[in-house]
């Protein structure tokens, strides 16, 4: 059992907030969930229809061939359960699949093309949700989303700056180019992009669910595709993959009860481990500098564990118990120096490990008080940037998220261990942390997508929380991140003053200001006292978050 602690759901039973709210990555895809709810969905419903949009209006970000992690809790009976729909390595591959005789990684063999592609459980994921826990036909729920692709939707900034990273590598293979690439340019400021075979792939998943992906002519066609352009898929892959429910990461802060994934998602652990780690200090009373310093010092070790132990729970024993318990986090917490940045060096074990930054998130809370947090992926950029032609899905490159090599960076300058390796049908770990926190004061519903920082923004984002801040403050502060190695504190724009950064420097902190832009956040909240829900996207990119009252 991977819970932390066993938690009573907080507090006594409340009445049902009477009121819904949706916050996604775009806005069309907001607006397919309150669709489905309006027609008599609930959360779950619109999850599924918030999922699918998602993969057509943001095909770098995620779609069905990905995959993720979707955390669930059921209002009529308090069921919390976290669907596990993380891409698996195919049959034939192995722990050394991507180094040359020398035992050298390939270049960029982890990253570009079929072999580089997990087999997705997005499919299966969608259909699980709406059979187990929706009111509605699967086939209801996805049709906003084979409207917009069959319709098309017009491109946005995001769309044409991930276009421009990737357009060499997609120009590789035709599928993808003749749809996001025509005349090899880059489609303009509000041209509409139409995907009509992605439509028809998702009209044969609403008409035979899982089975039309997963089994038959669509399956046979991806599996011929893609042996032929150099991936090791076969038909027994794909009809042998399942969704898991496996039980969330919960345990206790501040007198609030966090829900958070659980492996082969490193983020529930992290960040039990994290806030225990910082459960210890005054931080209200702390000045800038050094709270700053004992929440970076908390990442670090953190991190550090995450690559030293963290894999896939079907594969390799992990100690999840020891990691996320409290006396662990209080000798943690004893290594800290207040005054002193602890070098990672000086940390017992040398290595962490992450994946790709081009991922989505949505946070949903329907009338009823059911809810769901989202987040999932292809990875990098559209993924391998490998489309299977006549299906219009862009492969992920997921199989990057394993260790390829202890000790050998991947592309995001982390790397894992053993744990972590690379096995037939075993899960890659993650970073995605779809999670919920309860107090009596109320409720947030919290992700994002980042890479490694997806697990230090949602500490920042639920420590902004407990200090009282509202849902569109969260998604906006500044950030600031510490994964172990490199052994630097990444900041945004705005993130310090020049004398916090000063402060920290002194304290042996190196600080790199990043000219990236960390994360998109999605958050809803519900305040219990005022009984008002609120919800927020992250003003820097073009989510789309709305609320509407029954």
């Amino acid at each position: 059992m991977l819970a932390v602690v066993v938690l009573p759901a907080h507090g006594q039973e409340r009445p049902a907030p009477g009121t819904a709210a949706i916050a996604s990555a775009h806005p069309l895809a907001t607006a397919a969930g309150h669709e489905i709810l309006e027609k008599g969905g609930n959360a779950f419903d619109a999850a599924v229809a918030v999922s699918a949009a998602l993969g057509v209006v943001e095909p770098y970000s995620g779609g069905l061939g990905g995959g993720g992690f979707w955390l669930l809790h059921r209002a009529e009976d308090g069921k919390e359960v976290m669907l596990d729909l993380r891409e698996v390595a195919p049959g034939a591959a192995t722990r050394d699949m991507y180094l040359d005789d020398r035992g050298n990684p390939i270049r960029r063999a982890s990253l570009d093309g079929p072999l580089a592609a997990g087999i997705p459980g997005m499919a299966a994921g969608l259909e699980h949700l709406a059979e187990n826990y929706g009111r509605l036909p699967l086939a209801q729920s996805l049709q906003p989303a084979i409207r917009l692709a069959r319709e098309g939707f017009p491109t946005f900034t995001r769309l044409r700056e991930a276009l421009s990273s990737k357009q060499k590598i997609l120009s590789r293979w035709p599928a993808g180019t003749a749809v996001f690439l025509p005349g090899d340019r880059i489609p303009e400021l509000g041209e509409l992009i139409v995907q009509e075979d992605l439509a028809k792939t998702l009209e044969r998943i609403a008409a035979e669910g899982r089975d039309g992906f997963y089994k038959g002519p669509l399956a046979r066609a991806m599996v011929e595709a893609v042996r032929a352009d150099g991936g090791i898929w076969t038909e027994e892959d794909l009809a042998g993959y399942q969704v898991v429910e496996r039980e969330p990461i919960v345990f206790e802060y501040r007198g609030a009860r966090i829900v958070a994934a659980s492996l082969p998602s490193s983020g529930g652990v992290a960040l039990a481990n994290m806030l225990q780690i910082l459960s210890g200090y005054p931080l209200d009373a702390f000045d800038r500098a050094t709270r700053v310093h004992v929440t970076a010092e908390a990442m670090r070790r953190a991190f550090r564990d995450r690559a030293e132990y963290l894999g896939d729970p079907d594969f390799v024993p992990v100690p999840v118990t020891r990691l996320t318990h409290p006396y662990y986090a209080a000798g943690q917490r004893a290594s800290i120096r207040l005054d002193r940045a602890t070098p990672s060096s000086a940390l017992p074990g040398y290595i962490p490990a992450d994946e790709g930054e081009n991922t989505t998130h949505f946070s949903i809370l329907d009338a009823d008080g059911n809810r769901v947090a989202g987040t999932q992926s292809i990875n990098a950029w559209f993924g391998s940037c490998y489309m299977v032609p006549g299906t219009g899905m862009l492969l992920n490159n997921e199989m990057d998220d394993f260790a390829i090599k202890p000790g050998v960076e991947n592309q995001f300058q982390l790397v894992g261990a053993q744990a972590n390796s690379i096995a037939p049908g075993k899960r890659m770990l993650s970073s995605m942390t779809p999670t919920f926190a309860e107090s009596d004061r109320g409720l947030v519903i919290i992700g994002t997508p980042g890479g490694s920082r997806i697990i230090s923004m949602v500490l920042l984002g639920l420590l902004d929380w407990f200090d009282g801040a509202d849902a569109e403050t969260i998604v906006s502060r500044p950030r600031y991140h510490h994964q172990y190695l490199p052994d630097e504190v990444f900041y945004e724009e705005g993130a310090f003053s020049a004398e916090e950064v000063r402060q920290l420097e002194a304290m042996g902190h190196t600080m790199r200001k990043s000219n990236r832009l960390y994360g998109n956040m999605q958050v809803v909240t519900w305040d219990y006292q005022s009984d008002k829900v609120d919800a927020a996207s992250d003003p820097r990119w073009e989510g789309g978050a709305q609320v509407w009252v029954y």
